[in-house]
């Protein structure tokens, strides 16, 4: 990365939390690490960090309620962190605008590089690199029209019936990557592999919650279920 990335930190376990601000800064990120999250939004309000990395059990102020103040005025990646895969943890986190999870304990070079894919994907949509953007968009770019919903693919704006549509970073990247193709079944691993990033096998609840949201701002009848296979957006 040319810049350095600004780094929130929000964890209350002492061990953990300097450690892993430390592995951090080696990569040549600026931490600011908070033990609870009081003062993690204290933080980001005052810092406007580029990331926040959030553990969901954190005293105060809970990382997913964390995540829901961040998300009432920001679109900054947010990536919860969580000490059990399978805890309905991550699923609120996800549901309360985190754009990924990484689970405890995490291997360093792991995060990192979950880091740099969730910044991957907010430089696209913010438009700083708008590579990934021309492969998902269709030829052409321009206004995409379906019923009631309108996606400038150019612009990176959406409106549904006239009125403007706030997405995070993830939320248009997979709108893109479904209007890039309406009516075609684009499966879970798929879209894990183009929005997310994944070179490997992921969660797929990652795909299912983002969904959901992406279906509350656009319609909950744009995006169809195709049971065993994925999902397509409707042409």
């Amino acid at each position: 990365m040319a810049d350095q990335t600004h780094v929130l930190f929000v964890e209350d376990d002492d061990v953990i939390r300097e450690a892993t601000q430390l592995a951090l800064e080696r990569d040549g990120f600026v931490v600011t690490a908070m033990p609870d999250g009081l003062s993690g939004l204290e933080a980001f309000r005052a810092d406007r960090p580029d990331i926040a990395l959030l553990d969901v059990m954190v005293p105060g102020l809970d990382g997913v309620s964390l995540c829901r103040r961040i998300r009432d005025d920001s679109t900054v990646p947010v990536i919860m962190l969580s000490a059990r895969a399978d805890s309905i943890d991550v699923v609120l986190g996800l549901e309360a605008g985190a754009d990924d999870y990484v689970t405890k304990p995490f291997d360093g070079a792991v995060l990192v590089a979950r880091i740099r894919a969730v910044l991957r994907r907010f430089g696209h949509a913010s438009g700083g690199d708008r590579t990934a953007d021309a492969e998902a968009a269709p030829e052409g770019g321009g206004v995409l029209t379906f019923g009631d919903l309108e996606i400038d693919t150019e612009g990176m704006e959406v409106r549904r019936a006239g009125q403007p549509v706030a997405l995070t970073p993830t939320e248009m990247r997979l709108l893109l990557e479904f209007s890039s193709a309406p009516g075609t079944v684009l499966s879970r691993d798929k879209l894990l592999e183009r929005v997310w990033d994944y070179g490997w096998g992921g969660d797929t609840r990652v795909v299912d919650v983002h969904v959901q949201r992406l279906r509350t701002k656009i319609g909950q009848d744009r995006i169809e279920t195709v049971r065993g296979f994925g999902y397509k957006l409707k042409a």
